[in-house]
């Protein structure tokens, strides 16, 4: 159903990582290290600023998939994976973009589900790849018999 979807990307879009965002996110997560909000603490650190928590890229637009068309319902978060060449910076701009991986179909106790791999890139405006998040969206049989309509 979607295999014929692996391999297209969307175009790269813009993200700038504001202060206050990281912050909002940090305290989201519970998460209250001053390397993300304490400019002090920031300088002081290995990075010499401060840095946006590792999961931060989830708030990044990373643009639209041509032909790529998923429904609002239906859908589980399954897995979500990292890989960073360094951490990203606050006031940094990224340019993301994402592309679909792989597409494959398992039957399990509430019928057959299809398991999409997406993956989101960021790249400084340099050209340096900086990460790349490996999200898996399953699509529940319900939503699957609705997409082959």
């Amino acid at each position: 159903m979607l295999k014929a979807m692996i391999g297209r990307k969307s175009e790269k879009t813009k993200n700038v990582i504001e202060r206050g965002a990281v912050k909002k996110f940090a305290e989201a997560l519970g998460d209250a290290s001053p390397l993300f909000t304490d400019e002090e603490a920031g300088k002081r650190s290995g990075y010499g600023r401060n840095i946006a928590p590792v999961t931060f890229p989830v708030t990044f637009d990373g643009g639209s998939i041509p032909g790529l068309d998923l429904p609002d319902k239906g859908l589980i978060h399954g897995e979500q994976k990292y890989e960073y060449a360094r951490p990203l910076f606050i006031g940094e701009e990224v340019y993301c973009w994402m592309e679909v991986k792989d597409y494959y179909e398992k039957a399990g106790n509430f019928g057959r589900m299809g398991f999409l791999i997406v993956v989101l890139y960021g790249e400084a405006d340099s050209g340096e790849l900086l990460f790349s998040e490996e999200r898996v969206i399953i699509i529940n049989e319900a939503a699957r018999k609705e997409m082959e309509r």
